[in-house]
């Protein structure tokens, strides 16, 4: 896995070095372009359209949401998001979203920035992340498990492929704090 230092640097498994931070309003403009930069493969289990207002909609009351950029020579080339719902029954329940640029997948990016959003949403206090990911994505799957997730149920047939077929989602999570007895809580 690569190593998350300190300073916000992380190293990938091929030696690159890459920042990563929190989102700024003014990335705005570079987050679009990633997006606007993707493979039609690294877009193939997604659900785009991914343009500026769809981003701006993500990037907005950034206080209830830990949104992390990855970038490499000043621009971006990873995008995380958990969000929570603010019903109150669904308190401390996270989502997340991650994107890579395809020229940084499979050298440890995804797994830093998720693992530091983990480490933000626990020091929030948020209770669990859950996400989704087609059945079909087992690179992702793996990635998921390896951290942490796991698969919690299987919704059949519920995504459109660009092959023109249905694939299967599995729904995955992890749990960051339990309740363990009254006021008591576990990591």
């Amino acid at each position: 896995m690569s190593e998350l230092r300190l300073d916000g640097k992380v190293v990938l498994k091929d030696g690159r070095k890459v920042s990563l931070r929190a989102y700024m309003p003014s990335d705005i403009d570079a987050l679009v372009s990633m997006y606007a930069s993707l493979s039609e493969e690294t877009l193939k289990w997604s659900l785009p359209p991914y343009d500026r207002q769809k981003i701006e909609r993500w990037a907005t009351n950034l206080s209830s949401k830990i949104m992390l950029v990855a970038l490499s020579n000043d621009k971006i080339v990873g995008h995380l998001l958990v969000f929570t719902d603010p019903n109150e029954r669904l308190r401390g329940i996270g989502e997340l979203i991650i994107y890579l640029h395809q020229g940084f997948q499979n050298v440890g990016l995804g797994a830093a920035m998720m693992v530091e959003s983990l480490a933000q949403s626990r020091a929030r206090g948020w209770h669990r992340v859950h996400l989704t990911v087609v059945a079909d994505n087992q690179r992702a799957v793996r990635l998921y498990e390896k951290i942490g997730f796991r698969r919690e149920g299987l919704s059949r047939d519920s995504y459109f492929g660009s092959d023109g077929r249905y694939h299967d989602m599995v729904e995955m999570a992890i749990l960051l704090l339990r309740l363990n007895a009254p006021g008591k809580l576990e990591r």
